[in-house]
């Protein structure tokens, strides 16, 4: 990337032209834009959004969260409030019915989204999971909701991943969470290799790939670079960019908190190293951004509404209202 010789500063423009070609941006460029000034944070979000804009027009896509069991994982991720080195106070609650999980999706699809998550706690699908989860989509498919399908059920086998792409199922969610080298940081119960080995399988069952992160958990800012080449590599469909909220009752929850501006140069950076691929403002955008929320969606196409996992969000009206007062318009399904 090119300095302004005049000016003494970058020339983000430039960078936006060098992330279409095939190359795309190197470490080196990545890091530049989340060590840039505060003073440059204009220009960066909008060599952002002519991206976004070039691959997803001006279409804000909603998604809905389900989640279809709650607690009581086995696994140690220290961001994670249902986690087993958890003490939060959350619901805690056994696997939801089929009846459940397609009256969730009525309500999704009532909403205008296009994608409906369904999201289970624990290590690995038990088989109940996955019987349920193929007769949920089986029964919404039959009423014909204008909704995509994806579920998260951690750790899945070849075979697990095929009978829900054979139900109806469209995408699988599959975060890796954080860079490689920080992954121990964050959980030993299971390694990343074993969250790279399931992304692909369930690409190789057929299934469109969710897969993205949490910034602000310590990393380095390498670390985060890190995480979208690796993304960019696997080439997922879709990347959530969670912006790390500390819950009390966590291993992580004295984590010093992001401030807007590094959640909104890390959301930009995602999608220059990313720029045609789905990307998403998903947990935390509220408390970590603030007033400046609106900002994101000039980086991001997407949104999670009606809250996260454990946790709420702004609620489905503001989001409406953040996405129509910048005159942008609800994604849907295309015909």
């Amino acid at each position: 990337m090119q300095d302004n010789a005049e000016t003494g500063r970058r020339n983000w423009p430039a960078l936006a032209d060098k992330a279409l070609t095939k190359t795309g941006l190197t470490r080196e460029d990545a890091l530049a834009v989340l060590r840039a000034d505060e003073g440059d944070l204009l220009e960066i979000i909008a060599a952002a959004y002519r991206l976004r804009r070039e691959a997803f027009g001006r279409r804000v896509n909603l998604h809905v969260i389900q989640n279809a069991r709650s607690g009581a994982c086995s696994e140690n991720c220290g961001f994670c409030s249902q986690s087993s080195a958890s003490h939060a106070n959350i619901d805690r609650y056994p696997l939801r019915s089929v009846e459940e999980l397609v009256a969730g999706a009525r309500q999704a699809a009532g909403m205008g989204a296009v994608k409906y998550c369904v999201v289970t706690s624990g290590r690995a699908p038990t088989e109940d999971a996955v019987e349920t989860m193929c007769e949920a989509a089986h029964r919404i498919r039959a009423e014909e909701l204008k909704l995509s399908i994806c579920v998260s059920l951690g750790l899945a086998t070849d075979e697990q991943l095929r009978r829900l792409a054979e139900a109806g199922v469209n995408r699988y969610n599959h975060n890796l969470e954080t860079a490689r080298r920080y992954f121990p940081h964050v959980c030993n119960t299971h390694s990343y290799d074993d969250r790279m080995a399931t992304v692909r399988k369930a690409k190789d069952a057929g299934l469109e790939i969710c897969c993205g992160g949490i910034i602000g958990m310590g990393e380095t800012l390498e670390d985060r670079v890190d995480l979208a080449l690796a993304l960019r590599e696997l080439g997922v469909d879709s990347i959530p960019v969670n912006f790390f909220n500390p819950r009390p009752g966590t291993s992580l929850e004295h984590t010093p908190p992001l401030t807007a501006l590094e959640a909104l140069r890390a959301l930009a950076m995602f999608r220059l190293v990313n720029p045609r691929t789905d990307i998403r403002a998903a947990g935390g955008r509220e408390i970590c951004l603030g007033p400046l929320q609106p900002l994101a969606l000039f980086a991001a196409n997407s949104i999670f509404t009606e809250g996260y996992l454990t946790t709420p969000g702004q609620g489905y009206s503001r989001d409406l209202e953040m996405i129509r007062g910048l005159g942008f318009e609800l994604g849907c399904i295309e015909a």
